[in-house]
C-alpha cells in the first residue's frame, strides 16, 4: 500500500520522496499517514543519502486531511491520535515530526494547496521552497480543531507567537510570497521542485559528516541553554577535526578538485 501513496527514488545521494495521490491533491488518508511515516523511518538510516527532497505529484503538495476517508476507512481518527507505549509522537504527529529526526537535510518543495496537515508536514522539513502562487494555511480552525501534527515543535522556530496565533485563529490562506515574508517558508521559486533538487545536489556535494553535524547542532542547540549549546559545538567540532571527510574537504579546497567523501555507516 505504501507504494500507492509514497515513492522514494535515490540518485546521486539525494532521496526524492513523492506523495502520489495526485487525484486527491495528496490528501491524507490512513494509508498516506502510514506511508509517510514509513518513508521518514526508512530515510533515518538509508545508506548513502545526503539530502532529501519532499514534494507532491500533481496539482498540490498536500491539501490536508481526507475527512471522508476516515468516516469509512480502516484507519480512524482515534488511530491517528493513539500513541504507542514509549513513543514520543502519535501517528498524526510522526508524519511531520519524524522528518526532523532524519539526520540529513530535508527540503520541501511546495506548490498548489498546502493546507492543514500538509502544511505541518512541510514545516517538519529543514527548508521550504514554495511557488509564488502556492496556497498555505493552518486550516484546522475551519473544522473547529487545533493543529496537532507537531506544529508546536516546528512553527515556533520560524515565526513569533503572535504570527502563529493569527494564522491559527483565522485559518488565513497565504500565497507563497506572503509565506516567505512571514518566514513560514524559506524562499519562493517559479519551479520549487527544480530549486529544491538543485539545493539538495549542492548539499550532497559537501562533507556528509559536517552536514549531519550542522543539522544536529542547530536542532539541539537552537533553544538550548548557552552552556549546553556551546559544549555541543565543541563536541561536534572535535569529532570532525582530522577525520577522513574533513581532510577530504580541506584537500578539495586546496587543490580545487572535487572531494570524494565516504558516507557514514548507518
Amino acid at each position: 500500500m505504501s507504494e500507492d501513496r509514497v515513492r522514494i527514488d535515490v540518485s546521486n545521494h539525494v532521496a526524492t520522496v513523492r506523495l502520489v495521490r495526485a487525484d486527491k491533491h495528496n490528501a491524507l488518508d490512513g494509508a498516506m499517514f502510514q506511508a509517510i511515516a514509513a518513508a521518514a523511518a526508512r530515510l533515518r538510516s538509508e545508506p548513502g543519502v545526503r539530502a532529501v527532497v519532499l514534494h507532491g505529484e500533481g496539482p498540490s503538495f498536500c491539501s490536508g486531511l481526507d475527512v471522508a476517508s476516515f468516516m469509512s476507512g480502516p484507519v480512524s481518527t482515534g488511530d491517528l491520535l493513539a500513541r504507542d507505549p514509549g513513543s514520543l509522537a502519535n501517528l498524526a504527529q510522526r508524519v511531520a515530526y519524524d522528518w526532523t529526526l532524519v539526520p540529513v537535510p530535508v527540503i520541501a518543495a511546495v506548490h498548489g494547496a498546502c493546507f492543514g496537515g500538509g502544511l505541518q508536514i512541510a514545516l517538519g522539513a529543514d527548508i521550504r521552497i514554495a511557488a509564488p502562487d502556492a496556497r498555505l494555511a493552518v486550516m484546522e480552525i475551519r473544522w473547529g480543531l487545533v493543529p496537532d501534527m507537531a506544529i508546536t515543535q516546528t512553527l515556533p522556530r520560524l515565526v513569533g507567537i503572535d504570527v502563529a496565533k493569527e494564522l491559527t485563529f483565522t485559518g488565513r490562506i497565504l500565497d507563497g510570497t506572503q509565506a516567505a515574508e512571514l518566514g513560514v517558508v524559506t524562499r519562493v521559486a517559479p519551479d520549487p521542485l527544480a530549486a529544491a533538487q538543485e539545493l539538495a545536489a549542492e548539499i550532497a556535494g559537501k562533507s556528509p559528516d559536517a552536514i549531519r553535524s550542522a543539522k544536529r547542532l542547530y536542532d539541539q542547540a537552537w533553544n538550548a541553554p548557552a552552556a549546553d549549546a556551546l559544549v555541543l559545538e565543541s563536541e561536534l567540532q572535535s569529532a570532525l577535526l582530522g577525520s577522513p571527510n574533513q581532510i577530504a574537504a580541506v584537500t578539495a579546497g586546496v587543490t580545487k578538485e572535487p572531494a570524494v567523501y565516504a558516507d557514514p555507516v548507518a
